[in-house]
């Protein structure tokens, strides 16, 4: 993730044709399983402990796919050797990934076995692309996993303290990297992050046939619900805010350029992806329980994907300079609310009331923007 700090100082603008590899894409499948292991391990139990582990194993994760994501984008795979080592670097994820279930338990030394190759592979990669200047920030990676793998030998508190600790140094990691220099290829870093965010709204679809249920009125009803709230889920997201977001980014340069790319795709990005986390295990869980109430702890984890990818969206569009309405602040309060509708009354209800709140932004959304065309063509005359 030291690669984030990584700005082009002013360069001028270059020509933006290079699209995402089929190969980055395959990496993305394969990191996407990880929020696929993410959310079996919340709906299996969903807990306070369960959700605080989640959280640090996703943040970690996502740390390191944000700095392949960023090399790549500086440094396509398009040689043997660069496709090579990323293909290495996919079957690293994968460990981490199987090793997710009991990553803080029984597994944790093979979760830090497989996330120490994906610091390896990743340093590699930077070695062969910058020299030895990467070696100003690879040692403190190496020190991140050494503490990863430590957590795997202890119980108790000590074992999230290093987890935290290790998010710590991935931080501090980032500002050792400051005088590395790349172009940002805006349309392919754009593409990159729309294709995750694609591939893991499609992870809430899956959560629907994750589970043995019988093929009945209620289960198909429940499908379609579930694609309907995804569908809106995409519609805020790709419907306009992510060209916004790129033709800005295109039109900055240095510092501001580099600001957008760690705010909008970063930062937005947690929230926007472990909101769909959360919505996926709420989706599995309501499957059942259409015409019952929920856990407390289903029902709020429910609500909660769609609030926490709804504030994630607002700060994309603030990093992204996008103009509007505080109305995403009010959905997402709205969306955890209907916790209580799960709680009190029936899943589908509360299926039903998020789709009704996130159908209801979209219009007010699409009325405000052409009340501020109006006003932009009126004012030009």
């Amino acid at each position: 993730m030291a690669n984030k700090t990584i700005a082009d100082h002013d360069r001028a603008p270059v020509v933006e044709e290079a699209r995402v590899t089929t190969l980055e894409l395959f990496f993305d499948l394969v990191f996407v399983f990880t929020i696929t292991q993410l959310t079996a391990f919340l709906a299996e139990s969903l807990s306070w402990e369960h959700l605080l582990q989640s959280f640090l194993i996703f943040i970690v994760l996502f740390w390191m796919y944000g700095g392949y994501a960023w090399l790549t984008n500086s440094v396509p795979p398009v040689t043997a050797g660069r496709q090579l080592l990323l293909i290495a670097g996919m079957a690293a994820f994968l460990i981490c990934a199987l090793a997710i279930p009991n990553a803080f338990h029984e597994t944790g030394v093979a979760f830090g076995i497989g996330y120490l190759i994906v610091i390896l592979v990743h340093g590699a990669m930077y070695v062969r692309a910058v020299g030895w200047k990467a070696a100003r920030f690879v040692p403190m990676n190496f020190l991140s996993v050494a503490v990863i793998i430590t957590a795997g030998f202890v119980n108790g508190p000590a074992r999230y303290i290093l987890w935290i600790l290790a998010i710590g140094l991935h931080v501090l990691t980032s500002f050792l990297g400051t005088g590395l220099t790349f172009e940002i290829r805006v349309s392919h870093f754009v593409e990159r992050h729309g294709l995750l965010l694609l591939v893991a709204l499609g992870e809430s679809i899956l959560a629907i046939g994750a589970g043995s249920f019988e093929l009945d009125v209620q289960f198909i009803l429940a499908a379609i619900m579930g694609l309907i709230l995804t569908a809106a889920l995409w519609w805020i997201y790709f419907a306009r805010d992510d060209e916004v977001a790129r033709a800005t980014m295109l039109a900055r340069s240095g510092s501001a350029r580099l600001r957008q790319a760690l705010g909008a795709y970063f930062y937005a990005f947690i929230p926007m992806l472990f909101g769909i986390i959360l919505l996926a295990t709420g989706i599995h869980s309501s499957i059942e329980h259409l015409t019952s109430s929920l856990e407390p702890a289903d029902a709020f984890a429910f609500g909660s994907g769609v609030g926490l990818y709804l504030l994630g969206t607002t700060v994309f569009r603030r990093a992204s300079g996008i103009p509007g309405l505080n109305y995403r602040y009010i959905a997402s309060g709205l969306a955890v609310l209907t916790g209580f509708i799960g709680t009190n009354l029936y899943a589908g209800l509360q299926f039903a009331g998020l789709i009704l709140i996130l159908v209801i932004l979209i219009l007010v959304e699409a009325h405000w923007s052409r009340a501020e065309g109006s006003v932009d063509g009126a004012s030009a005359l």
